[in-house]
């Protein structure tokens, strides 16, 4: 029994993932998970093989850099024994695998649906009908919020079970607006369409999602992008990360009424994205990044102006965030609020911003680089306790690091252009790509039939991970403390649905 193990975006033949019996791998998966924090499941889904289901887990290894993969071959509606009841992480992977296939997990907490209703394997399962966990009691009552809400966001529900104020309980459900992403990148055979639909799968993850597209596809054909084009992404990547980070301090100062922080990160937020206008002409930098190429080369002027932007916001956003993290007010609201342990954070496999928060180490430029960061040695930032204010230090802390790697790669830009022929994916082959987005651990894995054209595309988006540990956080606290956690976490709802 064993694994077959690679590097982010090391191109493998399909054929060559070992193929086992269930219960032998069951048993790897166990034994590789026993009591190691460096190893975490990045994908685990199934593949239509005929009548069959086969099995697929990529399972990182974050202290060896590699990723290890291994395979089962299961019969539709099987009942198999459950990753989850032992290693927490695991239930969204089994109960997606469930909800497509009918394949029953022995022993896991709960099989609920994850996204129905669009590709239930059961048809008469509707997104009204949803099982929500209920307490019958007296003394307490439930609350319920969306699936429409008061801002212009996508729809999910949130159903609390309180005593009083206190939240005992609070459960998540999404999927009301699964768009089929994973089943498009097969239908449409155009590149250009693939690469638009991946910067759309979530909208404030532009860059990282077209990234893990590029790399993967990239990755297929064989193809190894320039210096400058891995300096380009990397800039992209990070002015992604710092235009959100920014944003989301805002918000957190909305939901505790501090109107000085939600103006000022506000005000500063818009010439980072404004600076994407200037670059790709649209403020997301959607159809910046594609296999192979860049649409809009950066250039010296574009150079100038990025120094321009930074300069005029460094020393307002370390003002502002200094005041922030300084004032009574401010820190009555925003510590002990909304704890996720380290050790809960461990169990569910939370990555990431939110991970690091809880001092769990979770950084894809750090345990497996990719680009630019293969020669970067970055250390991630970590906060120790998991609260609503290390949710917030994180990202102030995450800001100025990126603004020292964003300003080293645009000094060492050479600015050379020149494009090399893409060329076409290798047949039958399997690749498995990541991405640190602004969240966290985007995964990306692609399979090629004979032709070399895409036969299975599986999405994964950080929140997938997180959702979770918004639920728990909540936990303990009162509810008029929900908005300030969930903002904590910013999760995106369609990245989660696909």
């Amino acid at each position: 029994m064993s694994f077959i193990s690679v590097k982010n975006n090391q191109r493998i033949k399909f054929a060559e993932i070992p193929v086992l019996s269930y219960n032998e791998l069951y048993n790897l998966i166990i034994s590789e998970l026993k009591d190691d924090a460096n190893v975490h499941c990045v994908n685990y889904y199934g593949v239509p093989k005929g009548d069959k289901i086969q099995l697929i887990c990529c399972l990182a290894n974050d202290a060896k850099h590699i990723i290890n993969i291994v395979s089962a071959i299961v019969s539709k509606n099987d009942t198999l024994q459950s990753v989850s009841a032992t290693h927490l992480s695991f239930q969204l992977f089994e109960r997606e695998i469930h909800e497509n296939f009918g394949i029953g997990f022995d022993g896991h907490p709960w099989l609920k649906p994850v996204r129905y209703p669009h590709s239930a394997a059961d048809k008469s399962q509707k997104i009204q009908n949803y099982p929500f966990y209920s307490i019958d009691s007296e003394e307490l009552h439930e609350v319920g919020v969306g699936p429409i809400h008061a801002g212009i966001i996508e729809p999910g529900h949130f159903r609390f079970i309180c005593n009083g104020e206190q939240i005992l309980h609070l459960e998540i459900q999404l999927g009301y607006q699964h768009r089929g992403v994973e089943n498009l990148f097969l239908l449409k055979k155009k590149l250009l369409q693939r690469a638009t639909l991946a910067e759309n799968i979530a909208g404030d993850t532009a860059i990282g999602h077209s990234l893990a597209f590029a790399d993967a596809w990239e990755s297929l054909c064989g193809f190894q992008p320039s210096k400058q084009l891995q300096l380009e992404r990397a800039l992209a990547l990070e002015q992604e990360r710092i235009a959100i980070h920014t944003g989301d301090l805002s918000g957190i100062c909305t939901d505790i009424a501090y109107q000085l922080g939600n103006s000022v990160f506000g005000r500063l937020r818009t010439p980072l994205i404004n600076y994407f206008q200037r670059w790709t002409g649209n403020r997301f930098a959607k159809g910046l990044i594609r296999p192979g190429k860049t649409n809009f080369p950066f250039t010296a002027d574009l150079r100038d102006q990025w120094f321009d932007v930074i300069q005029a916001y460094k020393p307002d956003f370390i003002e502002m965030a200094e005041q922030m993290f300084d004032l009574p007010s401010v820190l009555s609201r925003i510590e002990r609020t909304g704890i996720v342990e380290p050790q809960t954070a461990l169990q569910i496999g939370m990555v990431g911003m939110a991970a690091r928060a809880s001092n769990l180490n979770r950084d894809v430029r750090a345990s497996h680089p990719f680009g630019y960061y293969q020669i970067l040695d970055y250390q991630p930032v970590m906060e120790p306790v998991g609260d609503v204010y290390c949710r917030a230090r994180i990202r102030y802390d995450e800001v100025l690091r990126s603004v020292d790697i964003m300003s080293n790669i645009v000094n060492i830009m050479q600015f050379d252009n020149q494009q090399v022929k893409l060329g076409n994916p290798s047949p039958d082959s399997f690749v498995v790509s990541l991405v640190e987005g602004w969240r966290g651990e985007i995964c990306h894995c692609a399979i090629t039939d004979s032709n070399g054209d895409l036969k299975h595309y599986k999405v994964k988006d950080p929140s997938f991970h997180n959702w979770l540990g918004l639920a728990l956080a909540v936990r303990n606290n009162e509810i008029s403390d929900f908005p300030i956690c969930n903002k904590s976490f910013d999760l995106s709802y369609s990245g989660h649905d696909l």
